[in-house]
C-alpha cells in the first residue's frame, strides 16, 4: 500500500474518536436515539476542527446496517463504503468547484431517485458558502421540503456568507478550536502507536503552533518524524517552525514586568536574529499575559489555563507579584500591536515599540483614579495662605515673612467665600485692596504660563469677585482688546490659577467697565512672567543713550519711544515697526 500522511490514518471513524467536540457528537448521538433526524446539518467551525469528519461518521450512523444507531460495526459494508468514498448514496460535492446554477440544477434532479442501496442519499456539501447567490436560491425549495429518503450536510469556515434563508432551514453546530492539553495528549496517543518518542515539551509546542487545528498539529507531526525520525525534541521543533521556546517567552515577559528595557530589547534582538516570526511571538506574549490575567482572576484555577504543569508553576510565581490592573493594560498595547502588525512594513520596530509602551503601561494611572483625586481636591476647603505656606506649628515670624514675599506662589489669605462675606461689610476701600492684592497673584501666576495673556491682563482691572465669580474690566479704551482675551483658553488658565491660589471654583467674566475712581494697579515687575531675565543691554559708543528722563505729567510721543536704545535693538531684533505709542 502507499503512504498514508498520519491526518487521514488517524481521523476519526465514530463519533467517540471525535476530539475536543463534545457538544456536537452529544447531540447528534441522541437525535439519533430519539429518532428526531432533521433534513438539513450545518456544520461551522475554523479549518481542521472535523467538520467533514462529523458529516461522514453521521452519514455512517443514518446508512449503516440495521440503522440509524450510533455503535455501528466496524465491519459494516456501508460504513466502508463510506468511509473510503465508493458509497453511490453518500455524495460528497465540493462548494468551490461546483458553485454555479447548472450544477446545483443537476443536485435538484438526481434528488428525486430513491438511495441504491441505502436507507437515505445523502449529500454532503463542503466550503458551502462558495456557492453562488442563483445556485443558494436554487437550493431553497428543495432543501426546505426534500423527500422523504434525502438528507443534506453542509459544513463551512465562513457561515457570515451563507444567505438567512439557508441557515434557517438548517441545524446549525458550531465547532471549537480544539484545547491544546486535547491535541497534546491526542497526539502523544499517535506517537506512541507510530513507536516515536517525543518530549512532552516538543509536544505542546506543536499543539501551540496548530493553533486549536488538529489536522494542523497532525500534519506537523507527520513533517517533523520525517526530519527528526523516531526522537523529537523540542529545539527541532522550534527551528523548523520560527517558534520561540517556553521560556523564551517567559524570560522575555519576566522582562517586561520588572522594567528592564535593556534586557527585553536584547532577548527581543536574539529572537528575531534566529528567525523567529515576530507575530507568532507577540501572540504567544498576549496568550501568556492572558495566563496570568486567568490565574489572579479565578484565584489559580488550572481549569482556565493552557499551560503544562511546569509552567503552571512559573505562571503561578509571576501572578503573584503583579497587579490584574497592569496586565490589563499591558495586553492592551499587545493587542493593539497584534492589530497593526499585520501592516507594517518593519514588524521588528513595531514590536520593540509595543515592549516600550507595556513598560511604561505599568506605572500608568488608571484615569478614574486620577478623576477621584481631582475630585478630592475640588471639594476640600480653601485655606489661608499661612496654612500653605508653612505647617500649622510654624512660628508666626516665618508664616509672617512668606507673606511678606514679594513673589508668593501661594493663594492670598482671603478665600471666596470670605470675600464676599467681607464685601458687605467693609468698606470699599479695604475690598478693592483686597481685589488688588488677587489681581496681582492672578496677572504673576498667568504670566508664568502664557505672556501673551498677562500683557492683555495688565491693561484690564477688576471689577469685582462675588458669588464664586470674578469680573474682570477693560477701560473703553482698550475695549478692542476684549476679543482677543474673551476666550474659552484664557478663561480656563485663570480659572485653574485661581484653584491653585486656593480660591475654589471661581468663574471668570469680562466686561467693558470704568476702573474705579480710587483704583491704583499693582506693582508687577517686568520679570514676573516667570520668563529668564534676559542679557543686560549696556549703551556702547555707538548706542545713543537714552534721553533724560520727563518731569511732570507730560506724556511720553512716539519720538521719545523710538529713540529708548531697548526698543531700538527690540525693533532691530524682530524687524518691527512701531505703529502706536500710548501714554
Amino acid at each position: 500500500m502507499s503512504y498514508q500522511v498520519l491526518a487521514r490514518k488517524y481521523r476519526p471513524q465514530r463519533f467517540s474518536d471525535v476530539v475536543g467536540q463534545d457538544h456536537v457528537t452529544q447531540t447528534l448521538s441522541n437525535a439519533i436515539r430519539q429518532n428526531r433526524i432533521a433534513h438539513a446539518y450545518l456544520f461551522v467551525g475554523p479549518r481542521g476542527t472535523g467538520k467533514t469528519t462529523l458529516a461522514r461518521i453521521f452519514a455512517k450512523c443514518l446508512n449503516c446496517v440495521d440503522g440509524p444507531k450510533v455503535d455501528f460495526s466496524d465491519r459494516d459494508p456501508r460504513c466502508q463504503e463510506i468511509a473510503e468514498g465508493r458509497s453511490l448514496d453518500v455524495l460528497e460535492i465540493d462548494g468551490a468547484s461546483n458553485r454555479g446554477i447548472e450544477e446545483i440544477r443537476e443536485l435538484r434532479e438526481t434528488v428525486k431517485y430513491a438511495p441504491s442501496s441505502s436507507r437515505f442519499k445523502i449529500y454532503i456539501i463542503d466550503e458551502v458558502h462558495m456557492l453562488t447567490k442563483e445556485a443558494f436560491n436554487a437550493l431553497l425549495k428543495t432543501l426546505e421540503e426534500p423527500p422523504a429518503h434525502v438528507k443534506f450536510m453542509f459544513a463551512t469556515t465562513e457561515p457570515e456568507k451563507v444567505i438567512a434563508t439557508i441557515l434557517s432551514r438548517c441545524q446549525r453546530f458550531d465547532l471549537r478550536r480544539i484545547p491544546t492539553a486535547l491535541i497534546v495528549k491526542h497526539l502523544a496517543h499517535i506517537a506512541r502507536l507510530e513507536s516515536v518518542q517525543i518530549d512532552d515539551a516538543a509536544l505542546h509546542a506543536i499543539a501551540r503552533g496548530a493553533e486549536g487545528c488538529m489536522r494542523d498539529a497532525e500534519s506537523t507531526l507527520d513533517q517533523l518524524i520525517s526530519f527528526c525520525g523516531e526522537r523529537i525534541v523540542e529545539a527541532e521543533v522550534l527551528s523548523m517552525f520560527g517558534l520561540a521556546a517556553r521560556a523564551q517567552i517567559i524570560g522575555l515577559a519576566r522582562a517586561l514586568l520588572a522594567g528592564e528595557t535593556e534586557n527585553a530589547l536584547r532577548q527581543l534582538h536574539e529572537l528575531a536574529k534566529h528567525g523567529k516570526d515576530l507575530a507568532r511571538l507577540l501572540s504567544e506574549l498576549l496568550n501568556h499575559f492572558r495566563n496570568l490575567l486567568l490565574f489572579r482572576v479565578s484565584n489559580g484555577d488550572p481549569d482556565l489555563l493552557e499551560v503544562s504543569e511546569t509552567e503552571a508553576v512559573i505562571v503561578a510565581e509571576q501572578a503573584s507579584s503583579v497587579a490584574p490592573e497592569v496586565l490589563m493594560r499591558v495586553m492592551e498595547v499587545l493587542t493593539e500591536t497584534e492589530a497593526r502588525l499585520r501592516d507594517a512594513a518593519s514588524k521588528r520596530i513595531v514590536v520593540e515599540v509595543a515592549l516600550l509602551k507595556a513598560m511604561q503601561a505599568r506605572n500608568a494611572v488608571p484615569i478614574d483614579r486620577l478623576l477621584r483625586s481631582l475630585q478630592q481636591l475640588r471639594d476640600s476647603d480653601c485655606t489661608p495662605q499661612a496654612s500653605v505656606l508653612t505647617p500649622a506649628n510654624a512660628p508666626v515670624e516665618q508664616r509672617q515673612s512668606r507673606l511678606d514675599d514679594p513673589k508668593p506662589r501661594v493663594p492670598p489669605p482671603v478665600a471666596p467665600a470670605a470675600q464676599s462675606n467681607s464685601a458687605a461689610a467693609s468698606p470699599p476701600a479695604e475690598e478693592l485692596a483686597n481685589l488688588a492684592r488677587i489681581w496681582k497673584h492672578v496677572i504673576e501666576a498667568v504670566g508664568r504660563v502664557s505672556p501673551f495673556a498677562r500683557s492683555y491682563l495688565l491693561e484690564a482691572h477688576p471689577v469685582s469677585m462675588s458669588n464664586n465669580v470674578l469680573t474682570i474690566g477693560f477701560d473703553p479704551e482698550f475695549a478692542d482688546h476684549l476679543g482677543l482675551v474673551d476666550n474659552s483658553k484664557n478663561r480656563t488658565l485663570i480659572q485653574t490659577k485661581l484653584q491653585e491660589l486656593g480660591c475654589g471654583e471661581v468663574l471668570v467674566k469680562f466686561v467693558v467697565s470704568n476702573p474705579p475712581a480710587n483704583w491704583v494697579a499693582p506693582a508687577v515687575s517686568p520679570n514676573d512672567s516667570g520668563l529668564a531675565a534676559g542679557p543686560k543691554i549696556t549703551p556702547t559708543s555707538s548706542t545713543p543713550e537714552a534721553p533724560p528722563a520727563k518731569t511732570g505729567d507730560s506724556p511720553t510721543t512716539k519720538e521719545d519711544f523710538k529713540n529708548d536704545p531697548l526698543i531700538k535693538q527690540a525693533l532691530e531684533i524682530f524687524k518691527g515697526t512701531i505703529v502706536e505709542v500710548r501714554a
